[in-house]
C-alpha cells in the first residue's frame, strides 16, 4: 500500500473554494482533504510526508491541444511520444490529449497507429487519447490540410487509432461536414470547432450534429465579409459564445489572443465554459533563442513573440507550457482564483468525462501539484508518484 501526505497546504478545489490543511494520499487516490481523520492516520502506515509550508496544491493541469514541448513533437513517432511526456511533469501537466495534424498520405495512417499503440507504455502522464487536428478543414494553416468531409477515411482513421481517439478537430463549413460530426457524436469522441469562416447558420448545425467545443478560439475563426458599410458580419465567433452549448479555449500567452478577448468570452461563457491550452510546438519550455524543426525552417522563440519562423517571422504554433498560462490568466482575469483554476484542471476534465480528474477532493485520482510562489511547480505526482520535482538550489 503506497502512501503520501501533504500536510499544511492551500488546497485549491477548482470551481469551488481555495482551503487550507492537509491532503492524504494511498493507492493513487485521494483518501482525505483538510483534516485527516485519527483513524486514517492510524491506518495509512508511514506514508511519504511533504510539507507544503503554506503553498498552494492544485489539481494537476490538462492539456486538450498541444503537439510538442521542449525538443519534442507527439507526431514525430512513439519515441518522440516518450520523450515529450516525460517533460511535462515540469510544468504541472499530469494529463494531456497528444495533438497531430493529419497529413493525408501514404503511410501516415500507419505511423498514427503506431504513435496510438504506444499511448500505454508511457508512465509519466496520463494520455486519455489523440487529438487530431484535422484533415476535414475549411482553411488551412500550421498544415492542415483541407478536405470534405468523408466518412470512409474517418472510419479509416479511427481504426488506425485503435480505440484511443479522443478528440477531432474539424471545420464547420468543411463540405459534407455534418456526418462526420454525427459519427464522432455517435462514436463518443468530441468535435471541435476551429479554422473556420463559418456562418451563424452552418455553426449552429455543427453544434446541433454534436460539436461540443471551439479550440484555439479567435485564431483563424474569420468574420464574413463587410457587405453593408457599417453594418458588422456576424459569424462563427459570434454564434459560438452565444450558444450554450458550445466551450471555448485560448492559447494564453498575450500573442495568439488579447487578454480582452478571453474576457469577454468569460462574460459569455462564465468560467465553467472557457478552458486554458497550449498549442505548443518544439521550443516550449526552452529558454529564448532559435532551434532547428523536422519542416526545414529553424524556429525563433521567446515569451513577447511567441514561437515564430526564423526567417520570415510568422507564427509557428505557441511556445507556451501549461504553467505559463494559468499564471497569465490569474494575472488577467478578475475572478476568483478557484474558478480560474478551473480553466486548467476541471472544465478539460469535464469537456473529455474524465471524472476523477481536475478535482482535489476525497475519491479523485491524486494527481497533484504543489506550487512554489512563482507560480512553478515544485513537485507533481500522477496518480501519487512523483514525475517532477524541482532541484534544490
Amino acid at each position: 500500500m503506497s502512501a503520501l501526505l501533504i500536510r499544511q497546504v492551500r488546497i485549491v478545489n477548482p470551481g469551488r473554494e481555495i482551503t487550507s490543511g492537509d491532503v492524504l494520499v494511498r493507492d493513487g487516490r485521494i483518501v482525505a482533504v483538510g483534516t485527516v481523520p485519527g483513524s486514517l492516520r492510524a491506518e495509512v502506515r508511514n506514508p511519504t510526508v511533504i510539507e507544503g509550508a503554506g503553498r498552494l496544491l492544485t489539481p494537476g493541469l490538462i492539456d486538450l491541444h498541444t503537439h510538442g514541448v521542449m525538443h519534442s513533437l507527439y507526431e514525430s513517432g512513439p519515441d518522440g511520444l516518450h520523450a515529450a511526456a516525460r517533460e511535462l511533469g515540469r510544468f504541472g501537466v499530469t494529463t494531456v490529449l497528444p495533438t497531430i495534424v493529419p497529413q493525408i498520405r501514404d503511410g501516415w495512417l500507419e505511423r498514427l497507429a503506431s504513435v496510438a499503440a504506444a499511448i500505454p507504455s508511457v508512465r509519466a502522464v496520463n494520455i486519455p487519447g489523440l487529438h487530431l487536428e484535422g484533415p476535414f478543414m475549411a482553411v488551412g494553416g500550421a498544415a492542415c490540410p483541407t478536405l470534405p468531409g468523408d466518412l470512409g477515411l474517418l472510419e479509416r482513421i479511427i481504426a488506425a487509432c485503435g480505440g484511443r481517439l479522443a478528440a477531432m478537430s474539424l471545420s464547420p463549413d468543411a463540405p459534407n461536414i455534418l456526418p462526420v460530426i454525427a459519427r464522432l457524436r455517435e462514436k463518443r469522441i468530441p468535435a471541435f470547432l476551429t479554422h473556420t469562416r463559418a456562418s451563424v447558420e452552418q455553426t449552429e448545425a455543427a453544434l446541433t450534429a454534436g460539436a461540443t467545443h471551439a479550440t484555439h478560439f479567435y485564431d483563424v475563426f474569420y468574420a464574413p465579409p463587410e457587405t453593408d458599410p457599417g453594418v458588422r458580419p456576424v459569424g462563427v465567433v459570434e454564434a459560438v459564445l452565444a450558444d450554450p452549448r458550445a466551450t471555448v479555449d485560448f492559447i494564453a500567452d498575450g500573442v495568439h489572443v488579447h487578454p480582452t478577448a478571453i474576457r469577454a468570452a468569460v462574460a459569455a461563457k462564465s468560467f465553467a465554459g472557457v478552458i486554458l491550452i497550449t498549442d505548443s510546438n518544439i521550443g516550449a519550455g526552452l529558454p529564448p533563442g532559435t532551434y532547428d524543426t523536422p519542416w526545414g525552417y529553424p524556429v525563433r522563440v521567446s515569451p513577447e513573440t511567441a514561437a515564430r519562423h526564423a526567417t520570415n517571422n510568422t507564427l509557428a504554433g505557441s511556445a507556451l507550457t501549461m504553467d505559463r498560462g494559468m499564471a497569465n490568466l490569474l494575472g488577467w482575469l478578475d475572478l476568483p482564483p478557484e474558478q480560474i483554476w478551473a480553466m486548467g484542471t476541471l472544465n478539460p476534465a469535464r469537456l473529455l468525462g474524465l471524472s476523477h480528474k481536475g478535482r482535489l477532493e476525497a475519491g479523485a485520482d491524486a494527481d497533484l501539484v504543489l506550487w512554489n510562489d512563482d507560480l512553478r511547480p515544485a513537485q507533481t505526482w500522477l496518480a501519487g508518484n512523483c514525475t517532477y520535482e524541482k532541484a534544490a538550489r
